[in-house]
């Protein structure tokens, strides 16, 4: 039996070998960003990493540990381990590619490869395609044979291929087996007491990069696909249900409404544009560069300008449901996945359709992406126009370009009875950054396509806006401008948890602004949730529904913002900044580290928002 037990070591040795080269490459391509960390702290990655490995690797044992059992019951003598090799290089192929793409989404999204990311692809595999298309494919491609070569090499030389079974009583066979599976079960769940394994057995240092190194890619993914279709728990227990209900409760508590009235109108047009990728960062006024978006550095000179707005997450499903229906997000989930629950959230558009806008909605691409149709068609809005209402074909991978969804929206609403509430969603300024024309600054890299889509982008919003200027419905027309999540890009510096990461600009604009406030600027800290009241606000109809939505135009309410990524959480008010893994309990980011006693009560804010609102989504 001693050869036997040699077999499962050199079976878990040739995993580990492969799991520790797969998270030395992860690690290398990343070497700009822990360049400053210890060595010592790098190298510690590895040695928290085995309880994830190890417990990847007993799932990956359960099919040859049946085997095993079936053969030592049926008294087999010796088995050759043809299959198992066949088995193992299998296995190592779609591990490569999984690490492949892992990288890639990285780099975008700064979290590991989840089920949200598979759902993606499967959903939508053109979206998928389109996003990775500014993928660097050399690297992915040498990434891929360099992986799949190594595991090759190791199952060769390090892989058992052969298996001998001594003579042994069958009593004895038949008691090893509930200790083989004991032992099997035991690695996968981490140990027999205390907690299952999760991704935070792996998490060890302040540096969130080296914690994302140490949980094993596959089992991440295995764990969340597991986990995706459980809605009936909440993850994110901080407090008594009645405790962190009074905490949310006092985060929206407004003494009186005092709402500043900016329109001309309590009855205008009102066209709603969620910009993708429009971060703060691509602005002169907020971000400091120059020469991207001109034209809407111009139009906040004329407009209303909310200066300190923050996305609700890093994805444009987050970004669409916060901005259209004032729904907050929920970290590790996103409510699209359940159209049965997101069909039941209040949207902007049913409120305006009640009190007699005719309603629509305008994108370029697939409207069935991330269940944008189900949302749609669920929340009262009339007409909606997406890439198969246009005879011209698509010319972007995405869909059609910004300028042809504009002119379509602007030639509809010509025709449109009066008032109308219309949304369009852009799309040009996403990955692979694909242009009609000339880049303006350039297609070397993914900083310089953005920049130019950017631009392209910009050009196209003032283009619209100089054409909708010589329509009757224009003099009574607001429209809302905002990013439907920011980007690292073109400052490439921001990290996921970083504030500035989810910084966007939040605009009213148009004629129906009243002359003394055209050109302000409220500095008061919100989100995209709260477009919601703000908009209902001015047109004195009740926003009563939307409960995580706030008045930005009320000098009473709280001024605060929370944002998420996957399983992780920002608080911001006007004071200070707190983000939060909850994986590993780790304050990730403080803006001031000196105010202990702000800092702690955002901190505790925000635990008890993010147990709410999930709370919310289960019970809806």
């Amino acid at each position: 039996m001693l050869r036997n037990i040699f077999f499962f070591c050199r079976f878990f040795l040739f995993w580990l070998l492969f799991f520790l080269f797969d998270r030395l490459t992860f690690l290398l391509i990343n070497a700009k960003k822990i360049a400053a960390i210890p060595f010592s702290e790098i190298a510690a990655t590895f040695y928290h990493a085995l309880s994830l490995d190890l417990s990847m690797i007993a799932y990956i044992l359960a099919i040859p540990l049946f085997s095993y059992i079936f053969w030592m019951l049926t008294g087999r003598k010796t088995v050759t381990l043809k299959w198992l090799s066949t088995y193992n290089n299998i296995l190592v192929v779609l591990f490569s590619i999984i690490s492949v793409v892992n990288f890639n989404i990285y780099r975008e999204w700064g979290s590991k490869v989840n089920a949200k990311a598979l759902g993606f692809a499967i959903s939508t595999p053109n979206e998928a395609l389109a996003s990775s298309v500014s993928s660097p494919i050399a690297l992915s491609l040498s990434l891929l044979v360099l992986l799949s070569f190594t595991g090759f090499v190791l199952q060769r030389y390090v892989a058992g291929r052969e298996l001998s079974f001594p003579k042994t009583p069958l009593w004895l066979r038949i008691a090893i087996v509930p200790m083989l599976l004991l032992g099997c079960f035991a690695l996968i769940r981490g140990g027999l007491r205390g907690s299952p394994i999760n991704q935070s057995m792996g998490y060890f240092s302040k540096d969130q990069l080296l914690n994302h190194a140490a949980v094993n890619t596959e089992w991440n993914l295995l764990s969340s696909i597991l986990a995706a279709r459980k809605t009936n728990h909440n993850p994110y227990l901080y407090f008594s249900r009645d405790e962190a209900q009074r905490r949310v409760r006092d985060l929206y508590a407004v003494k009186k409404d005092s709402t500043l009235h900016i329109l001309k109108t309590d009855r205008p047009n009102v066209i709603l544009v969620v910009i993708e990728s429009f971060t703060a960062d691509l602005t002169r006024t907020l971000g400091g560069e120059q020469d991207i978006t001109p034209h809407f550095d111009d139009m906040i000179s004329k407009g209303v300008l909310f200066s300190n707005i923050y996305a609700s997450g890093s994805r444009t499903d987050k970004g669409l449901v916060a901005s259209l229906a004032g729904f907050p997000t929920l970290a590790a989930g996103s409510i699209v996945k359940w159209p049965e629950k997101m069909q039941k959230l209040p949207a902007i558009a049913q409120p305006l359709f009640r009190n007699g806008y005719r309603t629509s909605f305008y994108y370029g691409g697939e409207s069935e992406f991330d269940n944008y149709k189900a949302f749609i068609l669920s929340h009262d809005y009339q007409r909606l126009v997406d890439r198969n209402s246009f005879s011209t074909p698509a010319r972007s991978p995405w869909g059609q370009f910004d300028e042809a969804v504009f002119s379509r929206q602007l030639a509809d609403l010509n025709h449109e009875k009066q008032p109308f509430f219309s949304s369009l969603l852009t799309l040009t300024n996403h990955e692979p950054y694909v242009l009609p024309g000339k880049p303006r600054f350039g297609s070397a890299d993914n900083r310089q396509k953005f920049k130019s889509t950017a631009y392209y982008t910009d050009s196209c919003i003032h283009a619209y806006l100089e054409s909708a200027k010589k329509q009757s419905w224009y003099a009574n027309t607001l429209f809302i401008f905002v990013a439907d999540h920011g980007h690292p890009e073109p400052k490439g510096r921001y990290d996921i948890f970083k504030p500035e990461r989810y910084h966007i600009p939040l605009l009213f604009y148009g004629d129906v602004i009243r002359d003394e406030y055209k050109g302000r600027n409220f500095t008061q800290t919100g989100s995209q949730a709260d477009i919601a009241a703000t908009l209902l606000g001015q047109l004195d109809i009740p926003a009563t529904g939307f409960i995580w939505s706030k008045n930005l135009l009320n000098p009473y309410t709280r001024q605060f913002a929370f944002f998420s990524w996957d399983n992780g959480m920002g608080f911001t008010d006007n004071r200070q900044c707190i983000t939060f893994d909850n994986v590993g309990k780790l304050v990730l980011y403080n803006s001031d580290p000196r105010d202990q006693v702000n800092g702690n009560a955002l901190l505790e804010d925000a635990k008890a928002y993010l147990q709410v609102i999930y709370q919310e989504f289960i019970d809806l």
